[in-house]
């Protein structure tokens, strides 16, 4: 109830913040004279009305997940599952993290499991330090040649005998009930997949720090809106289970993608599967540390995205047929492109303006909504998790200069795609620090 109470009032605080901050931007925009200068806060005043109906959205759809979620606990509608749980952990090179990525699976609270650890062509002491597990019962190493991560995938799911695929990324580790929590939304055959939370394990800087607060609320508060209308678009790479036939049925993980997590997701959307999120299973991942290497990461996923749209782009017109995946890749189309170029775009006008006009209250207004904004949903994410409070005072810093940051290199790497300029899956050096 406390919680309920807090949600309820951070919304019209938000709503009323919101409404003062509109109502000047209206202002200045009848106050101006310059007809260009008008059209240009009017396509700012539009943007602004789309961002925050979609984050209004999600945050609604959220809040109501998050209340039948507990509704069902309370009711015992989410019945413990006894199906078997295949847990498929692709490793290249991850010497470092794969022996606590494997204790992470072998310590979970659900029983009926095998861990299959799949070696895609290591040349450190991956296979080796894997094979020291191999003792226990439900542990197999595989190693086979190096053909990417959805190869490797794919092999273990060949050689699984489960009814279930989890797949966990190598970097990451699950908390011990990860699992148990996943398997039970499986009692509902029309659930394909689920996706868990994601959090930064190695918060040793300012970089992993803002990452953190990436995570919580660009990426697990959007899945847990998302999951209301069972519409979650990435299943994450670190933390996501399947039903096998449901894999087999669309094909299985296909390697023609830098994002083969969100291009599995989208072919069992187009399947008429549905896609659910569970907010407590949670894996803690090794986040980049670096400038250089969150650059590398950052292109490779949006790279990957714009692969899997432009592979599945006929869906975008679909919306008669198959109203799900249109609405989904219409979605991921404004994520991926329509808003860092915009977002860049009205930063960059804005300070023309306040150069030319001097009308400089615009850039307080225009990011002190969006700070709002990124703060209130830190806040609700950290009431609904495990996160630490002090992630949410990194919210000025994210808004000024991260997200930014973030922007342009979506937008860099936007136009390499659009270019077909080459690049390599660019390999992240482990750190050890899950």
């Amino acid at each position: 109830m406390v919680k309920t109470f807090f949600i309820i009032s951070l919304s019209i605080l938000i709503v009323l913040i919101m409404t003062f901050l509109l109502t000047s931007y209206y202002q200045t925009f009848y106050s101006l004279n310059n007809i260009i200068v008008k059209i240009g806060i009017g396509i700012i005043l539009v943007f602004i009305t789309i961002v925050i109906l979609r984050y209004m959205l999600l945050l609604f759809f959220s809040i109501l997940k998050v209340i039948m979620k507990t509704a069902d606990e309370k009711n015992k509608s989410l019945a413990k599952s006894t199906k078997k749980v295949s847990v498929i952990i692709p490793a290249y090179n991850e010497e470092k993290v794969i022996a606590q990525s494997m204790q992470s699976i072998i310590n979970q609270t659900y029983k009926n499991l095998e861990l299959i650890v799949v070696d895609d062509g290591s040349t450190d002491n991956t296979y080796f330090i894997a094979q020291k597990y191999s003792h226990i019962p439900f542990v197999k190493v595989l190693k086979k040649s190096n053909n990417g991560k959805a190869n490797a995938i794919n092999y273990g799911i060949k050689h699984s005998s489960g009814e279930l695929i989890m797949v966990v990324d190598a970097d990451s580790k699950l908390e011990k009930d990860a699992i148990e929590l996943m398997a039970r939304y499986f009692e509902n055959p029309q659930i394909a997949a689920v996706a868990g939370s994601v959090y930064v394990s190695n918060q040793h800087n300012i970089i992993t720090k803002l990452q953190a607060l990436e995570y919580i609320e660009g990426l697990n508060m959007v899945r847990n809106g998302q999951a209301f209308l069972k519409l979650v678009n990435i299943i994450p790479g670190p933390i996501g289970m399947f039903r096998k036939h449901a894999l087999y049925e669309v094909g299985l993980y296909d390697d023609d993608t830098f994002a083969e997590d969100c291009d599995v997701t989208l072919k069992l959307i187009t399947h008429g599967y549905k896609i659910d999120f569970e907010s407590e299973a949670i894996a803690k991942t090794e986040a980049p540390e670096n400038i250089f290497d969150l650059i590398k990461q950052r292109y490779r996923w949006t790279r990957g995205i714009l692969q899997a749209i432009k592979k599945h782009k006929s869906l975008l017109w679909n919306f008669k047929s198959n109203p799900s995946a249109s609405f989904t890749m219409w979605y991921m189309l404004f994520e991926a492109v329509l808003w860092p170029f915009m977002d860049f775009w009205v930063n960059v006008f804005i300070i023309y303006l306040a150069i030319t006009t001097g009308v400089s209250l615009l850039i307080f207004y225009w990011w002190s909504l969006f700070t709002i904004l990124d703060v209130a949903g830190a806040l609700y994410c950290i009431l609904i998790t495990n996160e630490s409070l002090s992630i949410v005072f990194y919210a000025v810093i994210y808004r000024l200069f991260f997200i930014q940051f973030i922007n342009l290199i979506k937008i860099f790497s936007t136009i390499e795609e659009w270019f077909g300029i080459e690049m390599d899956w660019g390999k992240l050096e482990r750190k050890g620090r899950i």
